[in-house]
């Protein structure tokens, strides 16, 4: 017998919030290495955590625009 499973709620599904909260972090990671000398080393490494965090919005965003245009290879459900 197949149960029917009920979907989950879009509100839990928008990987918007995740990668405004992520960059954010990352930005106030930033923040905090260039103000203390002593985590020099870590700079390099929170740069990156916000490009990455960027580039994953960058590609969301684009794969978003191509499901609401209606291309063939985009993502379903944005």
């Amino acid at each position: 017998m197949t149960r029917n499973v009920p979907e989950i709620p879009p509100r839990l599904t928008d990987p918007r919030p995740v990668l405004v909260v992520g960059v954010a972090a990352w930005a106030i990671a930033t923040v905090l290495v260039w103000s203390v000398d002593r985590w020099a080393d870590a700079r390099p490494i929170c740069l990156m955590g916000m490009v990455v965090g960027l580039l994953a919005y960058l590609i969301f965003a684009l794969q978003r625009r191509s499901a609401r245009r209606g291309d063939k290879g985009a993502q379903k459900g944005l």
